[in-house]
């Protein structure tokens, strides 16, 4: 299994791995190049799930996701928060990403 030190390490070693792409979450959807592609839970696979915390602060703490999807041939990333400092999304894309 794959581990990083850092939340940098591990996006510079996902994008080698051919997630160019950098999702953004929405209410309903995950989104990426500007809003081109817009992700349906049905839409894509959560690969990889990585977590971090910060090094000075043990709330600083993000998680890390590599998405593919077959739909549209893309791969990408999306970070968000975890805990307390989380972005909402819809239920049904929360779902998804909190599977893994």
């Amino acid at each position: 299994m794959e581990s990083y030190t850092t939340l940098i390490e591990a996006i510079n070693a996902l994008k080698n791995q051919g997630y160019t792409e950098d999702f953004n979450l929405k209410e309903n959807c995950i989104h990426c190049n500007n809003g081109k592609y817009q992700l349906s839970p049905d839409d894509f696979n959560v690969d990889k799930v990585f977590r971090f915390e910060g090094e000075s602060d043990p709330e600083d703490q993000s998680v890390l996701y590599a998405i593919s999807s077959e739909k549209y041939k893309i791969k990408g990333i999306l970070v968000n928060a975890y805990g307390i400092y989380s972005e909402g999304g819809a239920n049904e894309i929360m779902k998804k990403l909190k599977v893994h």
